[in-house]
């Protein structure tokens, strides 16, 4: 695998069929989407529902990534969980399966401590068997993971990347500050990616990727390359679509965007999460974003 990591990386949804099993073609689809866009694939994270898949589900969708991605680019596959052992077991699992890189999560519910997630991490790193991409995202883990933290694991050989969901600029620019040169610090949000890549980093795992890889790519390619008229004319274009596909829980907008792209049959997500969170108002906003984003 190359490295470090850089550019534009796609954080799959998963596509339902009215019936609530996966539409594997339609999944498929999306992967090509993407690959053919030039933007890496990453598997199994938060916006592919996976905490709702069957771990025949969870398979495939590595597999059917690795397969359409076919050494294009890495594949970087969500194995994260609040327990390190399964958490090992998940990445060993992924390798097998063809996966280049694990995306791992700070660990939910249990709130550990600063040290416990080093120690989480380094377990991970040390036994896994694959690259590690710390994913932060207090958002939905309940705990933040400080920067000094991520300056600690980036000091380990097989930590190689974080994608930063924490919004605080501050502590993204620390971060790129203070790590090597061949840790790569990529956004986990789409509007966040300018300003990050502006500070020194390297791009995002995107959300908006999903439905306009194209897009993405071109906005992450401007910044990276330093060519700020087009990065900001992008930007404006894309920004209120970034708003948009979080107008309700992720991932229920961005699949009613693909349905509204016609790539698929439903937009479905699997309970607890509901596609009726989406009032006609947010089906408005979500519209016209897409309208000036091009999209439709």
């Amino acid at each position: 695998m190359n490295h470090p990591l850089t550019g534009a990386w796609v954080a799959l949804y998963t596509p339902f069929t009215d019936d609530g099993a996966v539409d594997w073609p339609a999944y498929r689809a999306l992967c090509e989407r993407v690959a053919d866009a030039g933007v890496g694939l990453v598997p199994c994270g938060t916006t592919g529902e996976t905490p709702t898949l069957s771990q025949e589900e969870y398979d495939t969708s590595i597999t059917t990534a690795v397969e359409v991605a076919a050494g294009r680019m890495p594949v970087i596959a969500g194995t994260g969980a609040n327990d390190t052992r399964k958490t090992i077991a998940a990445t060993q699992h992924a390798k097998s399966l063809g996966a280049d890189a694990a995306l791992v999560v700070t660990p939910y519910y249990n709130k550990p401590s600063q040290l416990g997630i080093v120690r989480h991490f380094e377990a991970i790193a040390d036994d896994g068997g694959l690259p590690v991409v710390l994913y932060n995202v207090p958002g939905r883990t309940g705990r933040n993971m400080t920067a000094a933290t991520s300056i600690a694991l980036a000091k380990h050989p097989n930590v190689i990347a974080i994608k930063e969901a924490s919004g605080d600029i501050v502590q993204i620019n620390t971060i790129i500050n203070e790590t090597p040169d061949d840790f790569s610090v990529l956004s986990g949000d789409d509007a966040m990616t300018l300003p990050l890549v502006l500070c020194g980093g390297h791009g995002v795992v995107s959300v908006a990727g999903n439905i306009a890889p194209a897009q993405t790519k071109a906005l992450v390619d401007a910044a990276v390359a330093g060519d700020l008229a087009k990065a900001r004319e992008l930007q404006n274009a894309m920004l209120p679509l970034f708003e948009a596909l979080f107008v309700a829980p992720n991932p229920i907008p961005v699949k009613r965007a693909g349905l509204m792209l016609g790539n698929h049959a439903s937009a479905g997500a699997r309970m607890p999460l509901t596609e009726d969170a989406l009032t006609d108002e947010m089906l408005g906003t979500l519209r016209a974003a897409m309208t000036r984003a091009g999209l439709l």
